[in-house]
């Protein structure tokens, strides 16, 4: 399931060009101090990883870059989107009860909220990426450092990873095994401008933009349209929405 946030401000919305982590702090205060605690510092274990289960879309709206800076004409929206339904509702009753809301130092509030159900999931699916999905490996060079792999949707272990990121969550999310379980993305229409660089906290994340096509165990498909697609949903990659039926 996944909620639809629509924002109003008078005059506009100034946010930095990389705004991720300012959306991510607007969900862990709105979810609650128990359960956003329990969700940023525990999460749903999963052998040496740990899932949140939770994934938001770019803000929606008309924008204008000035400088390291982006500006949106109210209304804005993003949507939030979690298969943890105490996530959604907790977050939706602290946030309508809110009269002005901060918003990386802009006061905005709250004009609509829509719940929107996730659709049945099955066959060939066409998506669109509402944020960057990313996917990457930790390689050690001959030297002993670490370096951040990034790959392209044209590679074959892109799929094949985004497969096995969603069998763990899976796993994590109903305490059984995933083994088995298919999952395999196509790019469709996917361009070079769609690779996306997103700095984090400082950190650069290299992730991709575009319509893709997935096809697979439709659990599978429902949990990368209700938890995201690839690493790193939480800080707001790999939110999907469906822009046709089968293929």
């Amino acid at each position: 399931m996944r909620l639809i946030l629509q924002f109003q401000k008078d005059g506009v919305i100034e946010l930095p060009i990389h705004y991720n982590y300012i959306i991510q702090s607007l969900i862990y205060r709105y979810m609650g101090k128990g359960l956003g605690d329990l969700v940023h510092n525990k999460g749903f274990p999963y052998e040496k990883r740990s899932y949140k289960f939770f994934t938001f879309s770019r803000l929606l709206g008309k924008s204008l870059l000035k400088g390291d800076k982006i500006l949106f004409t109210p209304p804005v929206k993003f949507i939030f989107s979690s298969p943890k339904l105490n996530i959604l509702e907790n977050f939706a009753e602290n946030i309508i009860s809110v009269k002005e809301i901060p918003l990386g130092g802009n006061e905005v509030y709250l004009e609509g909220i829509e719940v929107k159900l996730t659709p049945a999931l099955s066959g060939s699916v066409k998506i669109r990426m509402l944020s960057p999905m990313t996917i990457y490996s930790t390689l050690t060079d001959v030297k002993g450092r670490k370096k951040t792999y990034y790959y392209t949707p044209w590679e074959k272990d892109f799929s094949l990873l985004m497969r096995d990121n969603l069998r763990r969550k899976y796993e994590a999310l109903y305490g059984r095994s995933g083994e088995g379980k298919e999952f395999e993305i196509k790019p469709l229409k996917v361009k070079k401008e769609d690779e996306k660089i997103v700095i984090y906290k400082g950190t650069v994340i290299k992730g991709w933009m575009g319509i893709y096509e997935i096809e697979g165990d439709s659990e599978l498909m429902r949990l990368a349209y209700e938890a995201g697609l690839g690493a790193k949903n939480p800080q707001g990659f790999g939110c999907i929405e469906i822009v046709a039926g089968r293929g």
